[in-house]
Order: C-alpha cells, then sequence, then structure tokens
C-alpha cells in the first residue's frame, strides 16, 4: 500500500557532494520507484529565525516560511530525518526547524486551561526514521555514547508527539569510506525507501 513519507533532510550545508544530500536523494528515488508519495525538505534552503523566548514556542504563530513545511509533516505517514553528526547530536539548524515545527497546535497540545495532565499527541500514527552518518565508528557512538543525541530525538520530540516507532541506521567512519562502502550505503538506504521504513 503506498504510503505518503515526508524526507526531511537536515544537513545545513547546500554542497551537493555531501553524503546526507546523496543518501536523501537514493531514500527519495527508492519510494518513488516503489509507488510512495515523497516530498522532500531540505533544511539548507529554507529562512525562518530561531526561537529565543518561551513565548514565541507558545504564543507566536508558525513563521510563514515553515506552514509548508508543518504541513508536510501532518500529510506524512511516515517521515524520515537524515543528517551528520555534529557535537553527539543533529546539526543545530535541524534543532531549530524541529522547535519551530514540533510546537503546539501542530505537533501537540497542552491541556485544557485549569486541567491537569500531560499534553497531548497530535501525530500519533506515524513512524520514522532517522538516517545518520558520523565520523566515528558507529557502534562505538551507539555502545559507548549510548547513542545519546539520537535517542534524546527519539524520545524528547518524535515519541513525544506521538511519532513510533522510530528506527535508526548509522553510518559510521564515513570520511575514509571508499566508493565501493559509500555505494553499499547508497543502494540500502535506496531499498529501505523501496519498503517505506
Amino acid at each position: 500500500m503506498p504510503r505518503r513519507i515526508l524526507v526531511v533532510l537536515g544537513h545545513p550545508d547546500g554542497n551537493p557532494k555531501r553524503l546526507c544530500r546523496v543518501l536523501a536523494d537514493a531514500y527519495v528515488e527508492g519510494a518513488r520507484s516503489a509507488g510512495h508519495e515523497v516530498r522532500l525538505i531540505d533544511i539548507a534552503t529554507l529562512d525562518f529565525p530561531i526561537l529565543r523566548a518561551m513565548e514565541e514556542f507558545t504564543e507566536r504563530p508558525l513563521p510563514v516560511t515553515l506552514e509548508d513545511a508543518a504541513q508536510a509533516i501532518k500529510d506524512a505517514d511516515h517521515l524520515v530525518f537524515i543528517f551528520p553528526l555534529w557535537l553527539g547530536t543533529m546539526p543545530a539548524l535541524l534543532k531549530a526547524f524541529l522547535e519551530q515545527v514540533m510546537r503546539p497546535g501542530i505537533a501537540f497540545a497542552y491541556p485544557e486551561a485549569g486541567k491537569s495532565g500531560f499534553a497531548r499527541t497530535l501525530l500519533k500514527g506515524r513512524s520514522a526514521r532517522v538516517v545518520v552518518t558520523m565520523g566515528m565508528p558507529a557502534s562505538f557512538y551507539r555502545f559507548w555514547y549510548l547513542g545519546h543525541g539520537i535517542a534524546g530525538m527519539r524520545r524528547n520530540i518524535l515519541n513525544f508527539v506521538g511519532i513510533s516507532p522510530v528506527r535508526e541506521t548509522l553510518f559510521g567512519m564515513v570520511e575514509g569510506a571508499g566508493d565501493a562502502k559509500r555505494r553499499k550505503w547508497i543502494e540500502q538506504v535506496g531499498a529501505l525507501g523501496k519498503c517505506a521504513v
């Protein structure tokens, strides 16, 4: 059954030679070849302010430049985030994007005034995959660092708004990888796109 997929390319550098960009293209191509409906959001091309105060998050409207992105998130059945690991977590621009689009009224709702309880998720029923490139061995990041940056994204952002399951694909030692290894990774991500997982 065809799915509606949103691919968020979270590399802030627009250089087309970046591995994350090649992987995003492979996922999109694989998914489209299998009949899935795919949208791509490239955060390097977006112009939006970073949030600096709680009131901006809770009370100000979403920037006009992100309205399409927020709607694409709501419309998607499956979300794919592709980014490089920087200082153990996602790049700051991707985090700033998520802070904008995963806000009240879009991704979750606070309890009604005068009522206690937890926030209500608004993105339940969606799944996600996080594809991350890194300079260290992926196993070292997963077992020594406990994948803390990605775990935080999964638990504190995606699961918080109802997105589950969240699967991970990690590619390590990317700087020294030869052409054969890169081709294998590209094929792997293209296959994930075909299966829409």
